[in-house]
């Protein structure tokens, strides 16, 4: 178990002691935490969509246009739509998220979770990074469902981001959430910034990776990983 997994750990009262819903208590309230909250940039503040519309406004003005043309009439709105969508992981409710799907089960093997596609923004320019996210645990008593690994990496994924930062908050996250005995997070993308600006290499790609627990101190374990995401498309 690693650290970020001993927090989770004293606050869950064991399954065989006292029962599922018990345990469930203790990962809701490790989810409403401030502490959790703070720590993995969560709020319950929605974006200011009149804020957006104004800013785009004077955006638009500053870029030379004019806002009254009948192309750009609802830009502002449009915009401050799609900021809303773009940037929801800010707002995810964890606890919604994991709906108490998490089980106890004895496997002790690694579970994969290849090819889950996402995107961000990067936080240096407000353009988009796109790519694929390849999570990995091996459960010490507990799994969760299969369809939040991939709504734990949008959690992540939908804000302002560096994409080391998000592969290292999706680890983080699931060793918290599940004190596995490893967790592995392998990350691929290819970044507007350096694309359609700048260098302007179209083909680039940055990958990251996120070790925790066995996985940081066992080079099989590594390589096994390593092995299932070079089976996979990375983009």
């Amino acid at each position: 178990m690693t650290h970020r997994g001993n927090r989770l750990a004293e606050a869950v009262v064991s399954h065989e002691t006292q029962g599922v819903s018990v345990k469930n208590n203790g990962i809701q309230q490790l989810l409403e935490s401030p502490d959790l909250q703070r720590r993995y940039g969560l709020s319950s503040q929605p974006v200011d969509e009149a804020a957006v519309r104004r800013a785009v406004v004077d955006l638009l003005y500053a870029l030379g246009e004019q806002p009254s043309r009948e192309g750009l009439l609802d830009t502002p709105k449009r915009v401050a739509k799609a900021y809303r969508e773009l940037v929801s992981g800010y707002t995810t409710d964890p606890v919604k998220l994991v709906n108490d799907a998490i089980f106890h089960v004895e496997y002790a093997d690694m579970i994969v979770v290849n090819d889950i596609e996402y995107f961000s923004l990067c936080e240096h320019h407000l353009l988009p990074f796109i790519g694929r996210a390849h999570v990995a645990y091996i459960p010490d008593g507990k799994i969760i469902g299969l369809s939040k690994i991939p709504r734990i990496v949008d959690m992540f994924a939908r804000r302002l981001q560096v994409q080391e930062r998000l592969t290292q908050q999706v680890a983080e996250f699931i060793d918290e959430l599940l004190s596995p005995r490893g967790v592995a997070v392998a990350m691929t993308a290819q970044h507007m910034c350096s694309m359609i600006r700048g260098v302007k290499k179209h083909h680039a790609s940055l990958t990251t990776k996120a070790m925790l627990g066995e996985f940081d101190c066992n080079r099989d374990l590594r390589s096994e990983f390593i092995s299932q995401i070079q089976r996979q498309p990375l983009l």
